[in-house]
């Protein structure tokens, strides 16, 4: 099968079709004037438009007219399949997440589970985030479908693979434990991965937000030395919800509510405003603008500490509605 460079077609196809402008002019100065109208009908001629406001009349004119309506009409139909296969190779590349991510500011998720596909659904769902989602994972092909999804198919302990994903500019990067690996298994590969990514890190200079979802908690302390930022427990919340459950009715019905955007109420972290000197300023605005301050950071305890000023860089949480929280971004 013969192979032809899109590049070589699309340059032998200008220098036609300039080439033919200049003859048909040579052929009939009178009747197009310039070899810019040559040109001008030579394109509309190709591309079968033929508008009619220049032609040939002479019959040497229209034997190059009937030569150019077999080669030049072919050689178009050539460059329009060439883009078409263009399109599709790019496609299938991305597809097979052989292409290079260059965005900014993404979550970067490593491994691919059924965790991992409800959280990319969250994150996508969220009305209030931008944020694109990139995935690494050995699959053949991409296992998700979306226009900020990214996948990125290769080894995560191999450098290459970390920075085709870009995670030199990855807002965070979640590693996820296999669905299909026993709880040493899992936590092991994790680590690795996560070890892997700190590593790189550090010969990089830069600091990489690293979260880890761990399937057993005495793993937790193997971590430790990897300088992984956060761990997250696979099963750790369904004994706690199913006490809440017995002890209050409802109970994992508010939580399950939080954590999923398609209801109302969610939470967000929003920036501390200059006039807000305690926790007590923020908690009564907020409370007015119909939002409920429930953290700074992971401390819960604010509530009991109203009068207490807050830190430079704070990371303040509420709880509120869509709406609410977009009129809190745009307060200054």
């Amino acid at each position: 099968m013969i192979r032809i460079n899109t590049a070589k077609v699309v340059v032998f196809a200008s220098l036609f079709y300039i080439a033919s402008a200049f003859i048909i002019y040579y052929i009939e100065p009178e009747t197009f004037g310039n070899p810019f109208n040559g040109l001008w009908w030579v394109l509309t001629t190709v591309t079968t438009v033929g508008f009619g406001d220049y032609y040939p009349v002479t019959v040497p004119g229209r034997i190059y007219g009937m030569f150019l309506f077999l080669f030049g009409i072919g050689l178009i139909g050539i460059i329009l399949g060439k883009i078409v296969d263009s399109f599709t190779y790019y496609g299938r590349l991305k597809m097979e997440g052989k292409l290079n991510y260059t965005g900014k500011k993404h979550f970067l998720i490593i491994g691919w589970s059924k965790n991992v596909e409800k959280t990319i659904v969250e994150l996508l769902l969220n009305r209030g985030l931008e944020t694109e989602v990139v995935l690494i994972d050995s699959l053949k092909e991409s296992p998700f479908k979306h226009d900020r999804f990214h996948y990125i198919q290769g080894n995560p302990t191999d450098p290459k693979t970390l920075r085709q994903a870009n995670i030199d500019q990855a807002d965070a990067v979640a590693v996820f434990a296999s669905d299909y690996d026993y709880e040493v298994q899992a936590d092991g590969k994790t680590l690795l991965i996560a070890s892997a990514v700190e590593r790189y890190a550090t010969e990089k200079g830069i600091d990489i937000y690293t979260i880890a979802e761990i399937t057993h908690k005495d793993h937790i302390p193997m971590f430790k030395h990897a300088d992984v930022d956060e761990f997250v427990l696979s099963s750790e919340s369904f004994p706690q919800l199913m006490t809440k459950s017995l002890m209050h009715h409802g109970a994992s019905r508010l939580y399950m509510q939080l954590l999923n955007h398609a209801y109302g109420e969610n939470i967000w972290e929003i920036e501390p405003k200059s006039s807000w000197k305690t926790y007590g300023d923020a908690f009564k605005e907020l409370t007015r603008l119909g939002a409920n301050l429930i953290a700074e950071g992971h401390d819960l305890s604010i509530v009991r500490r109203l009068d207490d000023p807050i830190p430079e860089g704070a990371r303040l949480y509420v709880i509120c509605d869509q709406q609410t929280y977009e009129k809190l971004t745009l307060i200054g």
